[in-house]
């Protein structure tokens, strides 16, 4: 569901079939932060949504109560950063491999070919593809 623009509460409580009040406990409880116009409304973003469906996803779904909720966003918020860290060290150890010069390579006590640093996570959505 492609969405663009921000949304104010009513919007958002109407769209996902939820009372107002629960965006605000939600608000309160620190699962949502809503940006908030001049004369304070509060007005939903993309991500607030996105955020928004995973929390109901866990309290519907999964029977998760709010507290444990703070828990695991806070934890997802912990892996994506864990994940851009890696991300960017991939990346500086690919530049660095890059800069060595194939005589240098074949200088090698051991012979070693150019090689290019893979994520398994990479390799394992190719293999999905190929089925």
């Amino acid at each position: 569901m492609k969405r663009k623009g921000l949304y104010t509460i009513g919007v958002v409580a109407r769209m996902y079939d939820i009372h107002p009040q629960t965006l605000r406990l939600y608000e309160r409880e620190g699962l949502l932060k809503p940006s908030r116009t001049e004369g304070n409304t509060r007005l939903y973003s993309e991500e607030d949504l996105e955020r928004l469906e995973f929390i109901l996803f866990l309290t519907r779904e999964m029977g998760v109560n709010l507290a444990g909720v703070d828990i695991i966003l806070n934890m997802k918020e912990q892996i994506e950063e864990l994940q851009r860290q890696i991300d960017q060290l991939l990346e500086f150890i690919q530049k660095e491999l890059s800069k060595i010069q194939s005589e240098d390579l074949k200088k090698a006590i051991v012979n070693v070919s150019k090689r290019k640093v893979i994520r398994v996570e990479d390799i394992i959505q190719t293999q999905k593809t190929k089925e």
